[in-house]
């Protein structure tokens, strides 16, 4: 598409730009960053502030979450907004659109809120306890180190394998977790060890 300019018409178009750019500069950006705060005030009045981890990826950003409802009074906290934290050394407020996006993951009707279990030739998943589900976990692994934990290698030398089950750790959480979730890993002789960060 060609587009004929006259010399006016540029002249035109560039001085309504610089005037834009004047009133900006002029401290009408900050009446609108002022009022942007004046109202922001009244959308986070009566919430509840809680510091968190983005659960996505390996970057692990800082989350700010706001809900409403007071579980010391044993009200039902729910989530009404969701941004970044600008006191994170990691992210500075500042989050990618997954992370963004997180309120509509928290409140997702798909969202999976409780451990469920497709039972051996059945064609759908019953909800279970955590105390269930978690004995569950622990009586397979039990089960399977058993079966196939190798001691010594074919020289005679204690190896403590475990290799027929991999761990996949969460990048999302503190050192400590870390460490602790590595040595509980290896303590048992998984080999497959891996983390989300890589996958």
């Amino acid at each position: 598409m060609n587009m004929e300019v006259s010399r006016r018409g540029f002249l035109r178009a560039a001085g309504v730009g610089v005037a834009g750019t004047a009133l900006g500069a002029f401290g009408f950006s900050a009446a609108e960053a002022a009022e942007v705060a004046h109202v922001r005030a009244y959308k986070l009045a009566m919430t509840t502030e809680t510091r968190n981890t983005c659960p996505y990826c390996s970057v692990a950003c800082g989350v700010i979450l706001y809900s409403k409802g007071d579980l010391r009074k044993g009200q039902t906290a729910e989530i009404t907004h969701i941004e970044g934290d600008a006191d994170h050394p990691t992210n500075r407020g500042t989050l990618c659109p997954k992370g963004a996006a997180l309120k509509d993951f928290v409140h997702a009707k798909t969202r999976l809120n409780y451990p469920m279990v497709r039972k051996p030739g059945s064609d759908k998943f019953e909800r279970v306890s955590w105390d269930e589900a978690l004995d569950r976990v622990v009586r397979l692994m039990k089960d399977d180190r058993d079966a196939n934990f190798i001691a010594k290698n074919k020289d005679g030398v204690a190896v403590n394998r475990w290799t027929s089950v991999g761990f996949l750790a969460a990048s999302a959480t503190t050192n400590e977790t870390a460490y602790a979730t590595y040595k509980v890993a290896r303590s048992v002789g998984l080999l497959a060890f891996d983390n989300q960060a890589r996958v």
